[in-house]
């Protein structure tokens, strides 16, 4: 079996575990506002963490460098992710998801403030692409910019301060490193945002396995990808996880009769292509 073909199952388990945290997500939102699904999801994330740690004899990688990056990073991705919970609550789930395809070219603009990068020409054509896709998905105008929409729009940039901070970490902190503050932190943060009005609902029975389900999710998705980039280069890997969007669509369709739009397909299509110009052309020019 060849890294390619290795690659493309792993992006199979990333694509399956999001499309079962969006599920997760919806079936907890009747009895969880977003801060407490992040706080109890947290705190699973933190057990599941410290026990693959455990058994994989890493917990001496966990120190108390750079503990100011690890809580920008972690803010970020906090805001991006409870704004991600919000927004497929009130939006159908693909235009969720093709907003959220906007990641990497937020990231592209956000790289020289971060990162210290510059932007290339072919980033810049990149991005104007998809954000016309972003026009056509969200249609101001024609149809009424709702909260959902600038949530989903701002899960994306969450996301994406998330990933270029998660960037700078990994040149000095190791994968564990990087989850347990990951868990940690946004469990102090979900505690403080739930807990702030001294009312913190618990879960029930019911809501008790979604829970778990968005937990476990969460992170095998993104230990999925980190697989997946580590076996093939981005420019394979990401055109794989645009599967994702038809099959949120065709979720969308039969658990929630949410109507199939052709204008959101065709808008995620030009956010895919301008992502996807930067990942061939943008590298090649880079190098």
């Amino acid at each position: 079996m060849t890294a390619t073909v290795r690659a493309a199952l792993w992006m199979i388990g990333a694509i399956c575990a999001f499309t079962l945290m969006a599920i997760a997500g919806r079936a907890v939102s009747f009895e969880l506002d977003t801060f407490e699904i992040m706080l109890f999801r947290s705190l699973l994330g933190i057990v599941i963490v410290v026990a693959i740690a455990k058994y994989a004899g890493t917990l001496q990688q966990i120190n108390r460098q750079r503990l100011g990056l690890h809580a920008i990073r972690n803010l970020s991705h906090f805001a991006g992710q409870n704004l991600w919970f919000y927004a497929i609550t009130v939006l159908p789930l693909a235009q969720v998801f093709a907003l959220e395809f906007t990641t990497p070219i937020w990231a592209i603009f956000l790289a020289p403030l971060v990162l210290g990068e510059r932007i290339t020409k072919i980033g810049i054509l990149g991005a104007l692409i998809a954000f016309l896709g972003i026009l056509v998905v969200t249609r101001p105008g024609a149809v009424p910019l709702s909260p959902g929409i600038f949530a989903a729009a701002g899960a994306a940039i969450g996301f994406a301060l998330s990933a270029l901070f998660t960037r700078r970490l990994t040149r000095t902190a190791t994968i564990t490193c990087i989850l347990f503050y990951l868990t940690t932190m946004q469990a102090a943060f979900g505690l403080i945002a739930a807990g702030y009005d001294g009312d913190i609902a618990l879960p029930s029975s019911a809501t008790l396995p979604w829970l778990f389900v968005i937990g476990c999710a969460g992170l095998f998705a993104h230990f999925c990808l980190t697989k997946a980039l580590s076996l093939a280069p981005a420019s394979v890997v990401m055109p794989i996880d645009f599967v994702r969007l038809p099959v949120i669509a065709a979720v969308g369709v039969l658990l929630y009769a949410e109507p199939l739009d052709p204008l959101l397909l065709l808008g995620a299509a030009l956010i895919f292509a301008g992502n996807y110009l930067n990942l061939t052309l943008g590298q090649r020019v880079n190098r």
